[in-house]
């Protein structure tokens, strides 16, 4: 591995970069200011309407009962919807109102646009660089992604990978995104 590929300096450069895209676009806000999950939560349902709280729960990689909180919360300021499931009496099905649908594309724009303003001022190489990165960032996404639904975890995986049996059930077993 390069130092340009050293997994601590990924994991810095992408965590700085969101940190300073929502710092930057909260700083214009006037509205009661989202945390990041709940923005997370918002844009799931928002891409699978009618998703039941434990099935956002799995997505998003955290506990029933921290998500069942954000859904209260987002429910109290009227961005999302809890509608009983026609199928099941005891569950509900998450939707979000159109004011949520509003900020989450505000928020997309306002996003775009300052992402765009500042890739405008890198130069053309560095601009050719991020294009070019792009398919491997996903494919690192995709990846992340398929451990997680997969259930291994990071210590599994490392094990998976020295050469232990539990390689081949995982590779086996992979579902595809």
């Amino acid at each position: 591995m390069t130092a340009a590929t050293e997994p601590s300096d990924l994991e810095n450069v992408l965590a700085g970069l969101t940190r300073l895209i929502r710092r930057r676009l909260r700083a214009g806000l006037r509205l009661p200011r989202l945390r990041g999950a709940e923005i997370e939560l918002l844009r799931l349902v928002r891409e699978r309407p009618g998703l039941r709280v434990s099935e956002a729960a799995k997505e998003l990689g955290l506990a029933g009962n921290s998500v069942s909180t954000l859904v209260k919360g987002l429910v109290e300021l009227g961005m999302l919807e809890r509608v009983a499931d026609p199928s099941d009496g005891r569950a509900t099905l998450l939707h979000v109102t159109p004011e949520a649908d509003r900020r989450l594309l505000e928020w997309q724009e306002r996003r775009s646009v300052l992402v765009q303003k500042h890739i405008d001022r890198l130069s053309e190489q560095d601009r050719a660089a991020l294009t070019a990165a792009l398919p491997a960032m996903r494919a690192l996404a995709a990846s992340l992604h398929e451990e997680a639904e997969s259930g291994i975890g990071v210590e599994d995986a490392a094990e998976a990978e020295s050469g232990s049996g539990a390689v081949s059930e995982y590779r086996e077993g992979e579902v595809g995104i």
